[in-house]
């Protein structure tokens, strides 16, 4: 590894003596206390991140419960009534629950450290958009219990499904349903506000690092559709408690109404969960090939493209319900233009790693798969764009495969990755690099195990959703449900890697690693507890 390969493409720093010494003062409560009522970044970021596994681990038992159900034809370990709880609570928390709070605690964590700022702009805000959480999840997770059962109408929730035939459980859902998205919100109003106000002296908006510049755009988007959610469950709660009829057609109503606003709120919710991925991997990836990263600028311009397209491509999910040809053609078109500047960035990153002086340490391996992974669900999301394709590909297990293509490898893998890179300046200590390969190649195997059967057994015509299926395709959901079950054990693997470098291990400098330049990297590993209480003096970045 020679010290003399190019840098990075990030601003070049100087970081005074005393900044970050003040972190060695102790926090100002102990025991629980200290996590009721912190207002430091780094512990509310730990706390956002550890709520994320453990919501992680309980949504993958329940799909756990979906793949042993699916394991043959025939009816076999749960009523299809709890199956379908099953899949609702699955999809909710592992988006609401699972990847939404890893991103957030992975801003809070590194957004202040990677722009030079002392802390988040709204630290009190911060601790009470977290703590929302917890409760929100309690209540939705206390709906298994309830008389009628959890939520039983699929994660999007559709109406009449959810208005109509719902369980009396679903009032309780649509609250905490509520206060996440009140989470989000504020969360989002934090990042803004501390990235617009707290950059460092000298720091340029174009100077920024990729993660923040991914989790400025992703933070507006929040702002902008998390409203549009909090309506359209507002209108369900009035349908069902109130005697109105937005989405009741027998009261001159429209559930495909329903389906219009949700998905207005739910394909910029896809971008949401991918762009801060993006970041992450635009980050690893120059620091593991040594190189600076190739088309910093078009990069920010695409994400930007991304969010703003992400705006006019809702009804791509609503093929079938009979849209006008000119409404289908103007959102297939629309759906294959958002492909130009995703690819851009594919391009980009493949571009970095030509001719680099490439390592394959274990955030590397997950920005690698990301990258491969990811790929191959956006050409799976190409062809459901298609309109008269998807006619045939529509609610079947084609679908499934493609967007657990995009989250799974796509924002889970680069979640994983994020943590495993940013393991060391947390802790002090590297992760455990046998193991983390072993999870790593456990994770790549289980994920294509499980998912890229998917892909035939819906084109063979499998319907999603459903607790049994005929002969033909038992083959694929063996397969699947082995994959599953493969995946979600190595997971284990990942807790004894972060469990160890909490506890010690190979002991990590101030510059982890050898191709990293932002800014975080000038300070000790661990990181303190208060850092840049003094702003570090950054110079532009080299165009």
């Amino acid at each position: 590894m020679a010290s003399h390969l190019p840098p990075t493409s990030t601003p070049q720093h100087s970081q005074p003596a005393s900044a970050g010494l003040a972190g060695e003062a102790h926090a100002p409560y102990r025991g629980l206390r200290r996590w009721l009522l912190t207002t430091n970044h780094k512990e509310i970021g730990t706390l956002y991140l550890v709520f994320s596994l453990s919501m992680f681990f309980i949504g993958g038992l329940f799909a756990m419960v979906i793949r042993a159900e699916l394991f043959q034809p025939g009816l076999q370990l749960v009523r299809p009534e709890f199956f379908n709880q099953m899949t609702t609570m699955h999809g909710l928390i592992m988006v609401f629950g699972a990847v939404m709070p890893a991103f957030v605690g992975l801003a809070n964590w590194m957004v202040p450290l990677q722009i030079g700022a002392p802390d988040m702009a709204l630290p009190r805000l911060n601790n009470f958009s977290f703590w929302l959480l917890p409760v929100a999840f309690a209540i939705l997770l206390a709906t298994l219990v309830m008389p009628g059962g959890a939520p039983d109408f699929g994660w999007t929730f559709y109406a009449p499904l959810s208005t109509t035939y719902a369980p009396p459980s679903t009032t309780f859902f649509i609250f905490s349903l509520h206060l996440a998205g009140i989470s989000s919100i504020l969360g989002a109003i934090n990042i803004i506000a501390t990235i617009l106000n707290l950059r460092a002296p000298g720091m340029r908006m174009m100077d920024m690092p990729l993660f923040v510049w991914t989790w400025l755009i992703t933070a507006f988007l929040l702002i902008a559709v998390m409203p549009v959610l909090a309506g359209v469950i507002t209108m369900m709660l009035l349908d069902i408690n109130f005697g109105t009829s937005f989405f009741n057609a027998a009261g001159g109503g429209d559930p495909v109404l329903f389906q219009h606003l949700f998905w207005f709120f739910g394909h910029p919710e896809v971008y949401i969960m991918i762009l801060p991925a993006f970041g992450i991997v635009s980050v690893i990836i120059p620091t593991f090939a040594r190189k600076r990263l190739f088309g910093y600028a078009s990069m920010v311009y695409a994400t930007a493209s991304i969010a703003i397209l992400s705006f006019l491509v809702w009804a791509h999910h609503m093929f079938i319900v009979g849209l006008p040809l000119v409404a289908e053609l103007f959102f297939m078109y629309s759906t294959m233009l958002i492909a130009v500047p995703t690819g851009v960035k594919v391009f980009n990153w493949v571009t970095t790693l030509f001719r680099g002086s490439i390592s394959f340490e274990p955030p590397m391996l997950f920005a690698l798969a990301f990258v491969v992974l990811f790929t191959i669900g956006g050409f799976s999301g190409l062809m459901l764009a298609i309109a008269p394709a998807d006619f045939q590909y529509h609610d079947t297990y084609f679908v499934v495969a493609h967007f657990h293509y995009v989250l799974v490898p796509g924002a889970v893998f680069a979640i994983m990755a994020g943590v495993y890179y940013w393991l060391p300046k947390w802790t002090g200590h590297y992760p455990h690099l046998r193991l983390s390969q072993w999870h790593f190649w456990l994770s790549v195997i289980g994920v294509n195990l499980t998912f890229f059967p998917m892909h035939f057994a819906g084109l063979a015509g499998m319907p999603r959703r459903i607790p049994d299926y005929a002969l033909q395709f038992a083959d694929f959901n063996m397969v699947t449900s082995l994959g599953g079950f493969l995946f979600g054990a190595s997971q284990l693997l990942f807790v004894v890697v972060v469990v160890r470098c909490v506890r010690g291990g190979e002991r990590a400098p101030a510059k982890a690693w050898e191709g990293a330049e932002d800014l975080e990297w000038s300070l000790p590993s661990p990181a303190p507890l208060h850092t840049f209480e003094t702003p570090p003096q950054v110079r532009p970045r080299e165009s």
